[in-house]
């Protein structure tokens, strides 16, 4: 059997229609399959491959560590240089509030930890999150998730969850002192791509204060960089309790964060103790990896192109089948009439060697979300590509 055929047979599958792409190699903004396919992707694993696929100094750093140790203790208990680095670098790009980091293996972990440290520490049990939201899909993150199409197999969920709409002013009201957390994408990845102005995240931040709600933001996909600033919460002028992170902070290995102060976080530490446990999280091939993708970030000057090269996809992608394009910098949708219309052009520009996508509740928009490491050539090929795809009956 080949490769194709034992992943049909032995590997679990989670829709009847994978895209089944065979990829021998990775490079930069590029996938290569076995007979010499060439595809640039527009998704980056989603969202996770910020610094391109297999950047020379994530590599160095893999290997580096490797050379030392792998798993050595449950998390928390050792003290581990990757792990020390990296929270010290992670808590240098925050302000002074966030400075205690808890590093786990995923988003949905991460998330679940978040979930976990606010009803600790405010002793509530009631959690707002938004319609149309995505944190995850463990049973905690899932429970927070604002689609019912994906929640309903699963219930009975958390108890006590509540959703507001995005973006609406007259939704804060319903957070109350009775209100543990509000968890919130800080821009909504799977709705599409949609950003609430800075007067409402004020008002939320606000709200929060008043009634000693924690408000944690969501960067699972909008953090590292993708925004054009380094956390997207940046555009806002706000800060969150608790932060959440994971996908492009890893530069390709599995890793994720719940970022808070020490009071908060110091919680866990008692009544009962060892409040938040994990095997895994924070491994230190990872660690180093996330350090390194870190400092690429900030020292190639990556975040401050973010922005030219949105406004350059957008110039680029204009069609009279294109209706719309949102985003806030490499976080972009660009909107077309129909899902029936949009899935048949992601087919062909896959055929022709690019890859994009859609999301997972606004089917007729296509995700694009290259490596920050695209270049305005790479742009263009991709760009030529999907209008190419948009013509071809």
């Amino acid at each position: 059997m080949n490769n194709r055929q034992l992943f049909l047979s032995h590997l679990a599958q989670t829709t009847d229609f994978p895209l089944m792409i065979e990829v021998e190699k990775a490079e930069g903004v590029y996938l290569f399959g076995p007979n010499g396919e060439k595809y640039l992707d527009l998704i980056s694993g989603i969202g996770v491959s910020n610094v391109g696929h297999r950047h020379p100094k994530v590599l160095q750093a893999i290997h580096n560590q490797l050379d030392k140790y792998l798993h050595l203790m449950v998390y928390g208990e050792y003290v581990q240089s990757p792990q020390v680095e990296l929270a010290k670098a992670l808590t240098d790009t925050l302000p002074d509030t966030l400075d205690n980091v808890y590093l786990v293996n995923s988003g949905s972990e991460a998330v679940e930890g978040a979930l976990k440290l606010a009803k600790r520490y405010t002793n509530r049990r009631e959690i707002l999150s938004c319609v149309n939201a995505y944190h995850g899909s463990s049973h905690g993150s899932l429970s927070v998730g604002g689609n019912e199409i994906f929640k309903r197999a699963y219930r009975p969920l958390l108890p006590g969850i509540k959703n507001i709409f995005y973006g609406s002013f007259s939704d804060l009201t319903q957070i109350t002192p009775d209100t543990a957390a509000v968890i919130i994408e800080t821009i909504q990845g799977e709705a599409g791509i949609r950003v609430a102005c800075k007067e409402y995240f004020q008002a939320l931040r606000r709200r929060c204060d008043e009634t000693g709600t924690l408000l944690i933001l969501d960067e699972i996909q909008a953090g590292f960089g993708r925004t054009g600033k380094f956390w997207a919460f940046e555009h806002f002028d706000i800060v969150p309790d608790v932060l959440v992170c994971a996908k492009g902070m890893g530069g390709g290995m599995p890793i994720g964060a719940f970022i808070a102060n020490k009071e908060v976080m110091g919680v866990f530490k008692n009544n009962p103790l060892l409040g938040h446990i994990t095997t895994f999280g924070g491994h230190p091939v990872s660690a180093a990896a996330s350090l390194a993708t870190l400092k690429i970030l900030l020292e190639e000057n990556l975040i401050s192109q973010v922005e030219a090269k949105a406004n350059l996809f957008k110039s680029l992608l204009v069609h009279p089948k294109i209706r719309s394009i949102r985003n806030k910098g490499l976080m972009m949708a660009v909107e077309f009439d129909s899902f029936d219309i949009l899935k048949p052009i992601i087919d062909r520009a896959i055929e022709l060697g690019v890859i994009t996508d859609w999301f997972l509740f606004c089917d007729d928009s296509m995700r694009i979300a290259p490596p920050l490491v695209i270049t305005e050539d790479q742009i263009r090929e991709a760009c030529r590509m999907i209008l190419q795809a948009i013509d071809t009956d």
